[in-house]
């Protein structure tokens, strides 16, 4: 199954920022799927020191690594884009 369909997938990746970021207002169930999480409209308030919390978390969690900051945007934008990237099919 597609990463993007797989519910329980995407509360595993909205729950890792949410703990790697330290977000102590939020809820995985607030996040959005398909919101760009750097945004100002995904309410995380994440910055660049996030995303390299968030890109350990998905080396360590999901043996996922990116190698760099373009290979990041590509595949981290959304929670979306992160589960299809981790499950693509």
């Amino acid at each position: 199954m597609k990463g993007s369909l797989d519910n329980t997938l995407k509360i595993r990746l909205k729950t890792m920022i949410i703990e790697e970021c330290d977000i102590e207002d939020m809820t995985p169930e607030e996040v959005a799927d398909d919101v760009q999480i750097f945004s100002d409209m995904s309410g995380l308030e994440l910055d660049s020191l996030d995303a390299l919390q968030i890109s350990v978390g998905l080396q360590s969690r999901f043996g996922i690594r990116l190698p760099d900051s373009k290979a990041f945007r590509r595949h981290a934008s959304t929670i979306n884009d992160m589960a299809d990237f981790i499950q693509p099919d």
